[in-house]
């Protein structure tokens, strides 16, 4: 899997340079730097079915994309993300942070509109995601736990009931609203729906009924140039 999602970056990444030697407008290809804070939570039921009463986790992104122009005012906008997700759940005394570190494609579609002196910005798309690390800390007192997340399709009844397992990939929707200077500074808020399962088969547990989903909103600031 994470062959394939680095040949589709690197291809991706090949068209936008075609585009920007190729295009007939490059006035209007732009590139972007961004970042900014998210918060996040991991969403859905555990293994009986019941509802996951989570706490929302503070993170960030940081990362670059493409503005392909489509027709007046539209745009194709492909981006490469490193974002941070999780949650927190505390049970009695005891607090345990999911913290999952993600590369992330965003594949988004712009409407840029004239306003003002700039722009208003609304944009939606789907997004892929890789995780390449996580850890999670669990807090009791004095006392604090540190153990690394495992990124598995499928857990077997021999693995180490002590690990916290994950899919490495992901998958869902993005959507945002913002605003762009003429300058080429811009700020917009966004929101993020995981479309997939994150937790792997089970085989340890009979008629499992776990589905996590990673879901948030933030915020991010950045620059066209």
């Amino acid at each position: 899997m994470k062959t394939k999602l680095i040949s589709f970056i690197t291809i991706l990444l090949l068209s936008v340079t075609m585009a920007n030697a190729q295009g007939t407008d490059k006035s209007k290809l732009s590139f972007a730097v961004l970042g900014g804070i998210n918060m996040q939570n991991l969403t859905g039921t555990d293994f009986t079915g019941d509802k996951l009463e989570n706490d929302m986790l503070i993170g960030y992104h940081v990362g670059v994309n493409a503005q392909i122009p489509i027709v007046p005012e539209f745009f194709f906008q492909p981006g490469l993300l490193f974002s941070t997700k999780g949650a927190k759940t505390t049970m009695g005394s005891l607090t345990s942070t999911y913290k999952l570190n993600y590369v992330e494609l965003p594949l988004n579609f712009v409407y840029k509109g004239a306003l003002g002196n700039g722009y208003v910005i609304v944009g939606f798309g789907p997004y892929l995601g890789y995780g390449i690390g996580g850890k999670v800390v669990i807090k009791g007192g004095d006392v604090s736990l540190d153990t690394d997340i495992v990124f598995t399709n499928t857990v077997e009844l021999t693995d180490p009931l002590t690990d916290t397992y994950f899919k490495a990939f992901d998958a869902g929707g993005n959507v945002f609203a913002g605003y762009e200077m003429a300058s080429g500074l811009f700020a917009q808020m966004n929101a993020q729906l995981g479309m997939i399962k994150i937790n792997p088969e089970d085989k340890r547990i009979i008629n499992d009924e776990t589905s996590v989903k990673n879901t948030g909103f933030g915020f991010s600031i950045g620059y066209h140039f």
